[in-house]
């Protein structure tokens, strides 16, 4: 039988090499690190069946993902040397408690994603997190982190930013992170000024809602912003014109603006759903086009101070399925462009699903078709003005119970 040739010996010394490095092994660095952060969360809030629990470093890390040594929390990426980095820091949200400045932040120059959301972590935002240049995604919602946003940090690649459900306070920094598209740092204690979003320039969505922000609103907002929603503050002054040209949903409820509300909004491209209700507003300026151009679906302009007609080139807007102007301080009849749009839909204009009017001063009849509308087919509310026979019978009417004569007549005049 003939011997079997030995195998060449750069191919043999081949084999050897992937077998060595089949297994990558975690920089020390990010061992370390993530050694750090386990023994910085207090014990007492690292419940048995969470990720951080099964972190046992008798295995390395990134070798040992989803086994029952590293059962969650982490991912990693292989670097040139074919040694692994963590790149993704992922917790459970089981409680954990900790002061976020106490943990090693630099020694993790590899992460992209950073989410601690829905624990205990507390104390003051490090500056030290800008030591992540790669970071993308930065959440720390749900926490009890404290004291002001630190304006030194900067952080080039991040695209997601999560603050909110926290107790931060002072007024928000301005942020250069040119590729943010999402920023959310609502239900906090922020005060001050309305953040300067300039050097945000691919921003999408902004949520500033439940702080204490006060002041006027900037006079331009980022082009890319799609939606902004900020409702719940102490904004004042009146509302400027809308610069940003992709804005889909503007939600400044519950804040102390006056004036009017701009005829611009009503012939914006793209504006969808406008929510100004809880506001200090005293009229609606009528736009150019009469609203026949306008893209809104939705609009709340309800427990405001307007004033005067209800506006009827809304009921002329073709997409508009919601319109509340409840309690206000408008008068005269129902427009007959309110009532045709309840009743019917006509070719590419929608029909009023939701027409919320009560408590106002409005009088005169109630629109004739109103009268054959079926409970459950449409939300309209009419109680609490000054319409001629609101009879009970009718859903609309709420119960029937309209402002007595002598309050129309102290309001409308004889």
């Amino acid at each position: 039988m003939a011997a079997t040739s030995p195998l060449p010996l750069f191919l043999t010394l081949s084999l050897l090499s992937l077998a060595m490095h089949a297994r990558s092994t975690t920089h020390w660095q990010d061992v370390q690190a993530l050694k750090q952060l386990k023994r910085t969360i207090s014990p007492s809030s690292i419940p048995p069946s969470s990720c951080i629990s099964s972190w046992d470093f008798s295995a390395d890390p990134c070798d040992s993902l989803f086994s029952d040594k590293f059962t969650c929390g982490l991912r990693c990426d292989t670097a040139l040397n074919s040694t692994s980095r963590v790149t993704d820091l992922s917790l459970d949200p089981a409680g954990y408690s900790a002061s976020l400045s106490s943990i090693p932040w630099p020694s993790l120059p590899f992460l992209q994603t950073l989410d601690l959301s829905s624990n205990n972590f507390s104390g003051p935002i490090p500056s030290s997190l800008s030591l992540l240049p790669r970071l993308r995604l930065l959440s720390l919602s749900r926490n009890s982190l404290s004291g002001p946003v630190p304006s030194s940090l900067s952080l080039p690649l991040l695209e997601q930013f999560y603050l909110d459900n926290n107790f931060l306070t002072d007024s928000f920094p301005p942020l250069n992170f040119p590729n943010l598209k999402r920023l959310e740092f609502q239900s906090n204690q922020l005060t001050g000024s309305f953040p300067d979003l300039t050097r945000l320039p691919n921003l999408n969505f902004l949520d500033a809602s439940d702080n204490s922000l006060s002041d006027a609103l900037p006079p331009s907002l980022p082009p890319s912003l799609v939606e902004l929603v900020a409702r719940n503050n102490q904004i004042e002054g009146e509302i400027p014109p809308l610069t940003a040209p992709s804005v889909q949903v503007l939600d400044l409820s519950h804040n102390k603006l006056t004036g009017s509300v701009p005829a611009s909004l009503f012939s914006h491209p793209n504006l969808q759903q406008l929510t100004l209700s809880f506001n200090q507003l005293e009229s609606v300026q009528i736009p150019a086009g009469s609203g026949l151009t306008s893209s809104l679906i939705s609009v709340d302009l309800s427990n405001n101070r307007l004033r005067g007609f209800l506006p009827g080139f809304m009921g002329l807007m073709p997409r508009l399925s919601a319109l509340s102007m409840e309690n206000n301080e408008l008068t005269g009849p129902i427009p007959v462009e309110y009532a045709m749009k309840v009743l019917s839909s006509g070719i590419g204009s929608a029909q009023l699903q939701r027409l919320l009017l009560g408590g106002n001063y409005l009088f005169g009849a109630i629109p004739g078709g109103f009268l054959d509308l079926e409970a459950g087919s449409l939300t309209v509310r009419l109680g609490d003005n000054c319409l001629y026979r609101c009879p009970v019978r009718f859903f609309f009417c709420e119960g029937g119970v309209q402002k007595s004569t002598y309050q129309c007549k102290a309001f409308n005049g004889p």
